[in-house]
């Protein structure tokens, strides 16, 4: 199977799809019902809705690949350890942040081959804003339907020009670990300038250059990250965990992440800062 931007359209396509099926809720004049589910995490009509789009969707697109999705029943370990290849899903990255309505919500698409988020979609339906990736091709922002280039940045050109090193957090996670991790940056790096952002858009503004940082201090899943690290990963940057070993997914009973940090630059040295 040819990794390549046919493929990536498709998934562009699909995620656009879903994403209108979410804005049909989320505009809707009525209060938005929550259920709650076993891990006390939400779940909206909107979620289930993209869920019912891009399930089927995925099943047409490719033949005999697996589909692991947030609001699909997680396959058993026994059964999960045997792929190979398969699509990791979240229908609506940021529910919470859709139940407030601050736009700051995505759907995520990823395809991993051993571990490795190789292919990755993340459509931000308010914006109509996508970013996307392919492991060694690249990644890519669209914009009313214009195709742009996205890379990661550097922080010695961050320096040059006398800016400030740009750091992302989640608004509603971790904040005083994050707090403190600042504080050791900031003391080497000089000025800290500060982002708040829900889902996983925090990943993507790593991957186009709009920020150098992302720590992750508090638990997430792994269809909360394999979409946009695929971007991130595509753009030059990478995500890491707390012994500086790449995000790999699959790998284990529980589909939680570690703590982990994206970074944008993988030339500088961040292990001495972290």
């Amino acid at each position: 199977m040819a990794l390549n931007k046919a493929l990536l359209n498709e998934l562009i396509e699909l995620s656009r799809q879903a994403g209108e099926a979410i804005l049909q809720v989320y505009h809707q004049v009525d209060e938005i019902e929550i259920t709650t589910k076993a891990d006390d995490s939400p779940v909206t009509a909107a979620d289930l809705a993209a869920h019912a789009i891009i399930e089927p969707g995925l099943v047409n697109l490719l033949d005999d690949v697996p589909i692991l999705s947030e609001e699909s029943t997680l396959p058993a370990w026994d059964v999960r350890r045997h792929w190979q290849r398969y699509w990791i899903v979240d229908p609506l990255d940021g529910t919470k942040e859709f139940i407030k309505r601050s736009g700051e919500f995505t759907v995520n698409i990823a395809l991993v081959d051993n571990g490795v988020p190789v292919l990755g979609v993340v459509y931000v339906p308010v914006s109509g804003v996508t970013y996307a990736g392919i492991a060694g091709q690249g990644a890519w922002k669209y914009v009313d339907g214009i195709e742009t280039a996205i890379q990661t940045r550097s922080i010695a050109s961050r320096k040059s020009a006398s800016l400030p090193v740009e750091v992302v957090a989640s608004r509603n996670h971790g904040a005083e670990e994050v707090n403190a991790l600042m504080a050791r940056v900031s003391a080497d790096l000089g000025e800290i300038a500060t982002k708040n952002m829900g889902s996983s858009l925090k990943l993507c503004l790593i991957a186009e250059g709009e920020a150098d940082l992302y720590p992750r201090l508090a638990l997430t899943s792994e269809w909360d990250t394999a979409a946009a690290q695929a971007v991130v990963e595509a753009a030059g940057g990478k995500v890491i965990d707390a012994d500086f070993n790449i995000l790999r997914y699959n790998t284990k009973e529980n589909i939680l992440n570690p703590f982990f940090h994206v970074i944008g630059d993988r030339n500088f040295d961040w292990e001495r800062l972290l």
